[in-house]
């Protein structure tokens, strides 16, 4: 939300005391988990994956999805870093929802240039034993 008088972006209360805490107070790695987790939920809502039936949900975008997804692939990469124990489970959801795009596209992207893989490089097709659960 912008305050038409001065041109500032305004944010929730919500936003600036998540759970009562100050956002001083909240430690980098937990801010930067926290915008990790949702843009995987928000990218999973956008590819679908939330409903029982993906190809027909409401919600299904891969436009929407594969922006998410790079947002979530630059995140995740410059910051794995300070992640620490984070890192590996961020890293695995993100190239989890990477190949459910690519099953999802009618026309697959080159390989290499999927959702966010000019970030994590190419993610390796699913093994054919891996059933994804």
């Amino acid at each position: 939300m912008v305050d038409s008088n001065t041109e500032q972006p305004q944010f929730s209360s919500e936003w600036q005391n998540p759970g009562e805490r100050d956002l001083a107070d909240i430690p980098s790695v937990e801010v930067i988990s926290r915008a990790a987790v949702m843009l995987l939920s928000a990218s999973a809502e956008r590819l679908g994956l939330a409903d029982d039936d993906p190809e027909n949900s409401p919600y299904r975008d891969l436009d929407e999805a594969r922006r998410l997804i790079t947002a979530l692939a630059g995140l995740v990469t410059s910051s794995a870093e300070y992640l620490g124990a984070h890192a590996g489970p961020l890293r695995e959801g993100l190239q989890s929802l990477q190949r459910a795009f690519r099953e999802a596209s009618v026309v697959p992207d080159e390989p290499g240039q999927g959702p966010g893989e000019k970030y994590t490089g190419r993610v390796p097709a699913r093994p054919a034993n891996d059933s994804g659960a």
